[in-house]
């Protein structure tokens, strides 16, 4: 992967050529190295040196020492974590999916700067690839198998329950670490009560050979170039990814955008006007046919707000707007900033009078 995000764009300057991944370091628990798709993964990197760990929640030259934060990009490119998946569970969303399956991975080698997933692990959060793949895909189709038909349709799918597979990082990027998503796509296209589904920054076309069959939802994840330049660092180009949409939906995947996050700033209608554009002129009819949305509005973190502080102080220009937010408390307890609730409604309104007079055709399945 090249990084084209410089000075002129607002991110943190770095070398123009810097592979995604460049594995120098493989932590591992002594378990994960026993196991199939463990081995796997060393013979992929045979000169990284390899650490023993007890947990990949420990670690303490990866998690929680703030004198990481200037190395945040450097450790995402050269380490690798090797865990097993202890807890497989299920999670009933019914937001964007019915249910969220148990985690692949947990971090990305890509450095979104309003990622909330950084604020568990500390100042540094490259991936940690569960390698007990077995397990994982065993459970879920039993899981799915205990469902049987969907009987009525919702906001996730009239017909299957979906599953999201990429809550904690970022599947097209855990596809060029192992076959663990490829395994995940090959057994959902055998379940015809259910598909699985991934947001994504990141076009690895690896997966377009996969003939998923339609049991697998791809979102890629949209918003206005000028504003992914500053934030969405070391992604695929908003363009690189609306090009990508009509080759998945020809590959057998279904294909939708999120439009996440939402982030508010002076002209921000009309840049998302523009990339509205820019998408419908970049599909084709198959795809604009089949084609759904979400739209998610930026949540944002004080913790997280002080990390990028210390390495990309410009994304924090767009994501930390006092005036514009306020505190509230999460799902799983934490408190985070939202825009004010007393003008997020308006913000929502005229976006969704953007889009329909833009895409009338993207049905909006989703909005938060």
């Amino acid at each position: 992967m090249t990084d084209t995000q410089g000075i002129d764009s607002g991110a943190p300057a770095r070398p123009r050529e810097r592979p995604m991944l460049d594995i120098r370091r493989i932590y591992a628990e002594p378990a994960a190295v026993e196991l199939p798709r463990g081995r796997q993964i060393l013979e992929r990197w045979p000169d990284a040196e390899v650490i023993e760990v007890a947990s990949h929640w420990r670690i303490p030259e990866l998690h929680g020492d703030e004198t990481n934060v200037k190395r945040w990009v450097r450790i995402k490119t050269e380490a690798l974590v090797l865990g097993i998946k202890k807890s497989l569970t299920a999670r009933p969303n019914g937001r964007s999916a019915d249910f969220i399956a148990p985690s692949l991975s947990n971090g990305c080698a890509m450095a979104c700067a309003y990622c909330y997933v950084p604020r568990r692990k500390g100042y540094s959060n490259p991936v940690t690839t569960f390698v007990n793949i077995e397990q994982i895909t065993g459970y879920l189709a039993r899981h799915v198998q205990r469902q049987g038909m969907k009987l009525e349709p919702n906001q996730c799918d009239p017909d299957a329950w979906v599953y999201d597979i990429g809550e904690n990082g970022d599947s097209s990027v855990d596809a060029a670490i192992s076959d663990n998503v490829r395994d995940i796509v090959e057994l959902f296209r055998d379940l015809p009560t259910a598909k699985a589904s991934f947001a994504t920054k990141f076009v690895n076309r690896d997966l377009l050979d996969w003939d998923p069959q339609g049991g697998t939802r791809v979102r890629f994840s949209l918003m206005p170039e000028r504003i992914a330049k500053i934030t969405d660092i070391r992604t695929s180009p908003i363009s690189e990814r609306i090009a990508a949409i009509d080759d998945f939906v020809a590959a057998g995947y279904e294909v939708h955008v999120n439009f996440s996050p939402v982030i508010v700033v002076d002209g921000w209608l009309d840049e998302w006007r523009e990339m509205l554009r820019q998408l419908d002129a970049g599909i084709g009819p198959a795809a604009k046919a089949q084609l759904k949305a979400e739209i998610i509005f930026l949540t944002h973190n004080e913790q997280l707000h002080e990390v990028n502080m210390g390495w990309h102080p410009k994304a924090e220009d767009l994501l930390w707007r006092p005036e514009l937010q306020e505190a509230k408390r999460s799902q799983n307890g934490a408190w985070n900033v939202r825009y004010k609730s007393s003008t997020k409604r308006r913000y929502l309104d005229d976006l969704l009078r953007v889009i329909d007079e833009e895409t009338p055709y993207v049905q909006v399945r989703y909005a938060f």
